[in-house]
């Protein structure tokens, strides 16, 4: 590995990581975070760089100017919305935003492959380094996929990586098929008739309904005919009302999230969900209103392209760990990969790293140089850059 990245450039990755983390920023609003990377890419010469790609993403572009597939790799971002606890020199300095999903060591493992394209640059087709916007929040990666800069892109492959605490540090976590789940968030408004909470019987509280609605939502998963694989529906969050002793509720909202491991599964279990509510809305004479957000699909991995990382974690020396079982969590990443081939794969944290989105979270350094000789792999595989130029 020494050969390839230098103790200098990956200090360089290291000290962009950590500035990166000082100053996140929450989905759609990466400004700063996008011009920090353009700094640091810029000085790697790559052919192009596209700014502003789906809302604050960016690409840096290196084209061999010969026939051949154009690759893709990505990384995301945003930061969440979490106060951050730990007390290190480059603790996040944007109080209650915080770098807790890793989404900093993954931009750092992507500029770090640019040090080493930097002269070692591809022999035919095109690599596309993309740092997407939005990933938190779902709308990232489609709003790439939407925007017309990127169809200077248009990639034939396509490949990410996410941190994965609970996995010894430096493994590459891999599956054939679904890779992570697809979500949705579902938010209910109930609207019935508020009254004097002396006198109830002269409104309409959706309080039953509501009651009725948060039992059947949770129980369906298990009634629903016709779902082909794991579904999951958890109620997140429930409100009536105002806090007003003398008042007998007019609203009401409930929101839950939907998970499946299939798309196809996904369209069932959410149009269920809504026959239930309106189901419940007629029986209750209340007022119904169904909206979504956060949506996730599937992220679905190509058997050839994870044939390609299985390679890679050959030819970097990283222990492979397969997994049986498909992520419940989701990623945005699943709208690339069901448009184009392509795979996302894990990569260890450490078995006794804090988990993902906690407070007192940060990505390991020590994992860079194996992230980074990941993607190197997959890269030259298909576009051959092993040969420096």
């Amino acid at each position: 590995m020494g050969e390839i990245i230098s103790k200098n450039c990956l200090d360089r990755v290291v000290r962009l990581r950590k500035n990166l983390h000082r100053y996140p920023e929450l989905s759609g609003h990466e400004s700063q975070t996008a011009d920090r990377l353009e700094a640091f890419l810029s000085k790697q010469k790559p052919d192009s760089i596209i700014k502003g790609i789906g809302g604050h993403g960016l690409a840096a572009v290196y084209n061999s100017g010969k026939s051949g597939p154009t690759l893709m790799l990505r990384a995301d971002l945003d930061a969440l919305p979490v106060e951050e606890v730990n007390r290190f020199a480059h603790r996040s300095r944007h109080p209650g935003v915080a770098h807790t999903c890793g989404h900093d060591g993954h931009m750092a493992i992507l500029s770090g492959l640019a040090t080493i394209v930097r002269t070692r640059r591809p022999q035919k087709g095109r690599l596309v380094l993309l740092f997407q916007p939005e990933e938190e929040t779902g709308q990232g990666a489609a709003s790439v996929i939407a925007d017309k800069a990127f169809r200077e892109i248009e990639p034939d492959w396509v490949f990410a990586l996410h941190n994965l605490p609970g996995y010894p540090a430096k493994s590459a976590v891999l599956r054939e098929g679904v890779f992570a789940s697809a979500s949705k968030g579902m938010i209910v408004q109930l609207q019935g008739r508020s009254a004097h909470a002396a006198h109830p019987e002269q409104g309409n509280s959706p309080v039953h309904m509501m009651v009725e609605l948060m039992k059947e939502l949770t129980e369906l998963p298990g009634d629903a005919s016709g779902l082909s694989d794991f579904a999951l529906l958890t109620i997140i969050h429930a409100k009536l009302g105002e806090v007003a002793f003398g008042t007998t509720p007019g609203k009401a909202v409930v929101m839950a999230t939907l998970r499946t491991f299939l798309n196809s599964d996904m369209e069932l279990l959410s149009n269920r969900a809504m026959e239930i509510v309106n189901k419940l809305a007629q029986k209750h004479g209340i007022k119904a209103q169904i909206n979504h957000t956060e949506e996730f699909p599937a992220t679905h991995n190509d058997a050839e392209a994870n044939r390609l990382v299985e390679e890679a974690v050959r030819r970097s020396g990283v222990t492979p760990m397969r997994v049986g079982e498909a992520f419940r969590w989701s990623e945005d990443f699943g709208h690339f990969t069901g448009k184009y081939r392509g795979a996302l794969f894990g990569l260890g944290s450490g078995e006794k790293h804090p988990s993902l989105h906690n407070h007192d979270y940060d990505f390991p350094d020590h994992i860079i140089p194996a992230g980074i000789m990941l993607f190197y792999h997959i890269a030259d595989q298909l576009l051959t850059i092993g040969q420096d130029v």
